[in-house]
């Protein structure tokens, strides 16, 4: 397999693959294809380590194949471009985030929305066009059609720019969809991890009175006083609930464990919408009634089409916004994902690819 991974395409690569449903990740030879005409390869320099890299390397969601090389937050340098491409040229800032792929005619192609296509190709543990299996940024070197290329704004660091392109446009795509992004709304964020805290910034930076819904009541001052939330419920406590029920225009919950949304639904205005980013293995319980009295909704949202990705990385350059990273070298990134699973990072762990991975051959 590993033989036939290094073989499939011209120019050799290098990266970190899980062999199995361990998710232990160790070094990996492998191969990416030759530039293509609308093609950009890049010099990978960061790569975001994502809730998703972690459900995929352990096969949770049960459509992992194995070799598996994650990475879907992805910052680097141009190296080379094809004859054909027009936005890029060597030696820029770029970024891939979770795709690399769409059919580029279907109805949500043509609008923008190349994350709700129905061929859309994952950047990595997918099939791309020519059969082959896509991998992603735990990598040295990335290939992708320019379309899905995003270029980074020159005040942005590339390490503090990688999450933005996953968990950044998670959370900003339905801020603007919903109607979130208003002055003077009062939005609550569910969950202060990778996207919730991200989350909280662009909800300030839209004008909101944004309040952090927590289970955990220690996040309290770190909601308020670094990442500037107005207030903080802890969701546990009824009386802290009762006392803001009917208040919120709109609710992003980041959550990913199986979780209560009643108490949610409960804080809504009339039309207030509860928009789901999270994804929990199992199914969520739902009751219809909370939602007639007061014509509320339960929506979902799902990364964000090219268009909508370049534009959120431009907003958070030009409103100085970026996550809370922890640098850390390849060769850490087992432990990483340890540490993830008990959510004791703040809040996105960046791998410092250019610097820590080396080749073994």
């Amino acid at each position: 397999m590993a033989k036939l991974a290094e073989q499939e395409h011209p120019n050799k690569a290098f990266g970190w693959a899980a062999r199995d449903s361990s998710g232990v990740l160790s070094p990996f030879n492998f191969s990416r294809r030759a530039t293509g005409e609308k093609d950009v390869s890049f010099k990978v320099l960061y790569c975001g380590i994502c809730h998703s890299d972690l459900h995929m390397l352990k096969n949770e969601w049960g459509s992992t194949t194995y070799p598996l090389v994650p990475g879907h937050e992805i910052a680097g340098i141009v190296t080379e471009v094809g004859s054909k491409v027009q936005k890029f040229k060597v030696g820029d800032r770029v970024g891939v985030g979770c795709m690399v792929g769409s059919c580029n005619s279907c109805e949500n192609c043509s609008n923008s929305l190349e994350n709700y296509c129905p061929k859309m190709i994952l950047t990595y543990g997918a099939k791309y066009f020519d059969g082959t299996t896509t991998y992603g940024g735990y990598s040295d070197i990335m290939v992708a059609d320019e379309h899905f290329v995003i270029r980074i704004p020159d005040n942005i660091a590339l390490d503090a720019a990688a999450p933005l392109l996953c968990a950044g446009i998670t959370v900003y795509s339905p801020l603007r969809y919903y109607g979130l992004d208003k002055p003077g709304l009062h939005v609550g964020v569910v969950g202060l991890g990778g996207l919730g805290h991200v989350a909280v910034k662009f909800a300030k930076a839209f004008g909101a009175k944004v309040t952090v819904i927590s289970t955990s009541p220690n996040k309290k001052k770190e909601a308020i006083e670094n990442l500037g939330a107005d207030s903080f419920l802890v969701s546990r406590e009824p009386e802290q609930i009762q006392a803001v029920l009917g208040t919120f225009d709109g609710i992003i919950d980041t959550v990913s464990a199986v979780h209560p949304i009643l108490p949610l639904i409960a804080l809504l205005k009339t039309h207030g919408k509860l928009v789901m980013v999270g994804a929990p293995e199992k199914p969520l319980e739902l009751p219809a009634f909370p939602l007639l009295m007061g014509r509320k909704m339960v929506a979902g949202s799902c990364i964000g089409g090219m268009k909508e990705t370049q534009e959120m990385i431009d907003f958070a350059a030009k409103h100085k916004i970026t996550p809370d990273i922890e640098v850390i070298p390849i060769d850490y990134v087992n432990t990483a994902m340890e540490r993830l699973v008990k959510a004791d990072v703040k809040y996105r762990f960046v791998i410092d690819i250019g610097n820590t991975l080396k080749s073994s051959s």
